[in-house]
């Protein structure tokens, strides 16, 4: 999978999703750590990547624009993890939610749950 980690994440937690086999990027390496959240939208569309955030706007920018692309996965977890951690359990859920990720979905990771939403949000 492709993913596009935003500013809010470490950059480890790109590297660590490499190791498993993703083809992640952290905002830092392609020179957006201060873009905006719609240039972060605009990059991921353009290089066909998904966007890995713990910032909730991107789910409303999605939503006021009626976007179908690109997908977006929020980790929204009630207690700090590790970085590791959380690509532990990104990697343990990511190949399940493939299809709705190339169809276009916000998806929320949560520390008992996984939310699907399919785009465009409505």
């Amino acid at each position: 999978m492709r993913i596009l980690v935003d500013a809010n994440l470490s950059p480890r937690l790109a590297a660590l999703l490499v190791t498993t086999g993703h083809d992640a990027v952290h905002v830092s390496d392609l020179d957006l750590s201060s873009a905006s959240d719609h240039t972060i939208l605009e990059a991921a569309d353009h290089e066909n990547r998904v966007v890995l955030s713990a910032d909730t706007d991107f789910g409303t920018l999605l939503a006021v624009t009626g976007r179908t692309r690109p997908s977006v996965v929020l980790v929204r977890l009630t207690s700090p993890r590790r970085t590791e951690a959380i690509a532990a359990l990104l990697d343990a859920n990511l190949p399940a939610l493939a299809d709705a990720l190339t169809s276009g979905a916000v998806v929320v990771v949560e520390d008992d749950r996984v939310r699907v939403r399919d785009l465009p949000l409505r």
